[in-house]
C-alpha cells in the first residue's frame, strides 16, 4: 500500500464529501494533556463534569480507540448566510442565538459524513478500522487539529485558521493505518488581545485559558443551576452561547459562508423577539428545536435564559405583564431568573417615567416645593 498516495485520496475524499480542509496527525499530544491537567486543578471547568472523569483519555487517542496511529482532522464551514449579527445584538428585545445553533444540528451531519469517509478508505485498505468523531467522545480535538495542520489554536481557544477564520466544525477519524502525517500549524495571534479585551464576562482569564464558570456559552447552555446574579446583566440578549469572541477577531473578517443547507438559518430563528420565544409552551419548544442543538438545554434551562434576558431588556410593560403571568406556575429554578428579571424591570421602568423633558421636569419640581398663592 502507498500510504503517502492514500493520504492525498483521503484528503480529496474528504473535500468531496464536503469538508473544507483535512489533515493528518499523530497521537501524542503531551503538551496538551498538561495543559488540560492545570485546567482542571484550577477548576475552570465548572460543572462540565465529563471534561474530567475520562482522566487523560482525552489526550491519548490511542487508549481511547486501542491500535489508533493516526488521526484524521476535518473541519466544516457553519457561518450562515443570513447570520444577522449587528440586526440581533443591536436590538436587546431579539433573541440572540450562537450562529452555530442557527441550523441543524452539526453531530450527525458530521458523523454521517466521516462514516462515509471511513467507507471509502476501507474500500481501498480491507484491514482498516476507524471510528469517527464530532465533539462526541473524549478527545482534544483542538490541538489535533492543530498537529495536522487545520489552523492554530487562538487566545480564545478555539482553532484559527488565516483563510476561515474561526466559524467551523471541528472532527476526527481514528484510524489504524500508518499515514504520513502533516506539518503542525505554527500560526498565532501575535499581539492581538481583542477576544480577551472584548469578552463580556471576563472569561478569557489569561492567552489561551478560558474559566468555562465565566462564559457566557457555559452559563446558557451547560450550567444546569442558578445563573449567578453578577453575570446576569453582562449576558445581555443572549440566549443560547456567544460569538462576541469571533465577531472582534481579525482573522474572521473574510471568514467563507456555509455552503451546507443544514447549517442555514431555520425560519423560527429569524428576528425573533424575546417575548414571542418566552410564550412559546414546552410542546412548541420541543418542536421547534427538533434536529437543533438548542433542544440539548431543555425547556426549563430556555426559559430561564430568556427571563434574564428580558429582565436586561428596555422597559415595556408587556414584558413586566409576560413575566408576572409565568412566576406563579414556574419551576423554582425559572421562577427564581423571573423574579430577578422584574425587579429589573420594575427598576427600569422607574427610571424611565422619571426622565422627563427639562420643562417637565422643572413644573414637576414647582409642584414638589408648593405652588405660590399667586400661581
Amino acid at each position: 500500500m502507498n500510504y503517502h498516495e492514500l493520504a492525498q485520496q483521503i484528503k480529496q475524499w474528504a473535500k468531496q464529501l464536503g469538508f473544507a480542509d483535512a489533515g493528518i496527525s499523530g497521537v501524542s499530544l503531551a503538551d496538551a494533556e498538561r495543559q488540560l491537567q492545570k485546567w482542571l486543578d484550577a477548576g475552570y471547568h465548572g460543572e462540565m463534569d465529563y471534561m474530567a472523569s475520562h482522566g487523560m483519555l482525552r489526550a491519548r487517542p490511542d487508549e481511547l480507540v486501542p491500535g489508533t496511529l493516526r488521526v484524521i482532522s476535518v473541519r466544516m464551514d457553519y457561518l450562515p448566510k443570513a447570520a444577522g449579527f449587528a440586526t440581533n445584538l443591536a436590538d436587546p428585545t431579539q433573541a440572540y442565538i450562537s450562529r452555530y445553533a442557527l441550523g441543524r444540528d452539526y453531530h450527525k451531519l458530521i458523523r454521517n459524513r466521516l462514516k462515509q469517509l471511513g467507507e471509502r478508505i476501507n474500500q481501498q485498505v480491507s484491514e482498516l478500522g476507524y471510528r469517527p468523531f464530532t465533539d462526541s467522545a473524549p478527545i482534544l480535538e483542538r490541538p489535533l487539529a492543530q498537529q495536522a495542520g487545520l489552523g492554530w489554536v487562538g487566545k480564545h481557544s478555539l482553532l484559527l485558521n488565516h483563510q476561515a477564520g474561526s466559524w467551523f466544525f471541528l472532527g476526527e477519524l481514528l484510524v489504524n493505518l500508518p499515514l504520513p502525517v502533516d506539518q503542525p500549524h505554527d500560526g498565532d495571534c501575535g499581539s492581538c488581545v481583542a477576544c480577551i479585551t472584548s469578552c463580556p464576562t471576563g472569561a478569557i482569564v489569561e492567552p489561551y485559558v478560558v474559566d468555562a464558570r465565566r462564559c457566557i456559552s457555559y452559563l446558557t447552555i451547560e450550567l444546569k443551576g442558578a445563573i449567578p446574579e453578577e453575570f446576569r446583566p453582562l449576558l445581555g440578549n443572549r440566549i443560547y452561547g456567544c460569538d462576541d469572541c469571533q465577531l472582534v477577531c481579525p482573522e474572521n473578517r473574510n471568514a467563507p459562508l456555509s455552503i451546507e443547507s443544514d447549517f442555514q438559518r431555520r425560519e423560527q430563528w429569524q428576528n425573533q423577539s424575546l417575548l414571542s420565544l418566552f410564550a412559546w409552551q414546552e410542546d412548541e419548544f420541543l418542536r421547534f428545536t427538533e434536529g437543533s442543538a438548542i433542544r440539548r438545554i431543555g425547556y426549563e434551562r430556555w426559559q430561564r435564559n430568556i427571563a434574564v434576558a428580558l429582565g436586561n431588556a428596555p422597559y415595556q410593560i408587556e414584558i413586566e405583564q409576560a413575566l408576572s403571568a409565568k412566576l406563579s406556575s414556574a419551576s423554582p429554578l425559572v421562577a427564581e431568573h423571573i423574579a430577578w428579571a422584574l425587579a429589573q424591570q420594575k427598576r427600569k421602568g422607574w427610571q424611565a417615567e422619571s426622565l422627563l423633558p427639562r420643562s417637565t421636569e422643572r413644573l414637576v419640581r414647582i409642584i414638589q416645593k408648593g405652588l405660590p398663592r399667586d400661581a
